[in-house]
């Protein structure tokens, strides 16, 4: 899919493939040494990660990668379970992470939209992400793209030695959905 809000740079998502883990691990081990983004201090390893693809893959989810002018990966997007339980089957909880290079220059936002069609069109009702409560920038984002903030869990996890609220963002990708029987 082509894409036309990129502020700077023309990109474009498309489906990840096994040869996209490389980009793919840099950008996430990126954030786990350097951002709250994600809440583990444990960097991912190559194999790990084509694991995750291909079970994503199996599982009929979406590993979404936006691809710079130069055919570089600059971020990616994935959808998974958001609880075990068969009550929770119709909500995801979504990843985006972009390289620290290519931030505000529209990827997440791009990133952010097609997951969020992708868990639609996969029959997904409610989407939600998890933010760090410090992290304004991805607050922002996730609301320019239709979320709202739903709850506030203060102190919920601990980085880099200072405890981290975690804001739960939800975005209702189906309003008029009807609730299944069973």
């Amino acid at each position: 899919m082509r894409l036309s809000n990129f502020k700077e740079t023309h990109m474009h998502l498309r489906d990840a493939t096994p040869g996209d883990i490389p980009a793919i691990l840099e950008i996430f081990n990126e954030a786990v040494r350097e951002t709250t983004a994600a809440w583990t201090n444990q960097q991912d390893t190559l194999e790990a990660r084509l694991a995750w693809l291909e079970s994503c893959q199996e599982k009929g989810l979406s590993v979404l990668v936006a691809e710079g002018e130069g055919g570089d990966v600059v971020g990616f997007a994935s959808f998974g379970t958001f609880r075990a339980r068969e009550g929770y089957r119709l909500t995801a909880e979504h990843s985006v992470y972009v390289a620290s290079d290519a931030r505000r220059l529209g990827a997440g936002l791009a990133l952010l939209e097609g997951i969020a069609q992708r868990a639609e069109k996969a029959g997904m009702h409610l989407l939600v992400g998890t933010v760090d409560g410090d992290n304004a920038a991805s607050i922002a984002l996730h609301q320019k793209a239709g979320f709202a903030i739903s709850v506030r869990l203060p102190q919920a996890g601990t980085k880099f030695g200072r405890w981290l609220d975690l804001v739960l963002m939800t975005r209702v990708l189906n309003p008029g959905m009807a609730a299944p029987d069973k």
